[in-house]
């Protein structure tokens, strides 16, 4: 069945000595896995190999057979061309950091339309700003609304967030409960837009702090999710 769709690259992986395995989550139909027979030795080939950086998007017509795990591309176009977000050096390492944080987190082969629509006009806001230190947080924090655990902001006034249980509380229940920097920079960001982003004002250090707290959060409420192993890098850069 020939699909049309558009697509956003989450992870490539050489396979065999010319071809690529390339994970892409699809406006159509969820994440979805494709071979790319022959693309690293093929000037010719109509799906390049730049086309498929991380988290570029893409316009994608697709042989799709859902008996199979890895699908065929017919003909690959760029949906959107990115000014900056492959050649400005921290806003590559945002793109590397946060395509490890998605390829762990969506799995599902099915349609989302609004998780998609996120990720498509976050990434193009970025690639406009100037000023973005603190976009990946925010993404972050947005993300885990899609992904089912927001946090409840019924009692945001509380002087603890429990990172386990998702919610503002009156007292500190065990370790996983926050106060202090990271909980002022939690209610910050939850009233918070991109467009308004430049007004949240932090140093590197709280930026890390706070990006670790976020992590172990993910971790708490998404069984199979670790770290992303270009964190240390990630925060190289920032730092």
């Amino acid at each position: 069945m020939l699909i049309t769709t558009n697509a956003i690259v989450l992870s490539k992986l050489k396979y065999n000595d010319n071809d690529l395995i390339v994970r892409c989550y699809t406006q159509q139909l969820g994440v979805v896995s494709f071979l790319l027979r022959g693309v690293l030795k093929s000037k010719k080939s109509n799906t390049k190999v730049a086309y498929f950086q991380l988290l570029s998007q893409l316009q994608l017509i697709i042989d799709y057979k859902s008996n199979r795990s890895l699908h065929t591309i017919k003909e690959t176009k760029l949906q959107h061309t990115y000014k900056t977000l492959h050649s400005h050096v921290l806003k590559s390492a945002i793109v590397m950091f946060l395509s490890e944080v998605l390829a762990s987190t969506l799995k599902e082969e099915e349609q989302n339309e609004t998780l998609f629509s996120f990720i498509e006009t976050t990434l193009l806001w970025l690639d406009e700003q100037s000023e973005y230190s603190n976009f990946h947080l925010l993404f972050l924090l947005n993300l885990s609304k899609y992904l089912g655990f927001y946090p409840d902001t019924n009692h945001i006034a509380f002087n603890y967030f429990n990172l386990l249980e998702g919610k503002f509380e009156s007292h500190q229940q065990h370790k996983y409960s926050i106060s202090g920097e990271n909980l002022i920079l939690l209610k910050q960001l939850l009233g918070t837009t991109f467009d308004a982003l430049p007004t949240v004002k932090i140093n590197s250090k709280q930026r890390q702090s706070f990006l670790n707290m976020i992590l172990l959060y993910f971790e708490l409420h998404l069984g199979s999710f670790k770290p992303p192993k270009s964190l240390q890098i990630f925060n190289q850069v920032f730092n």
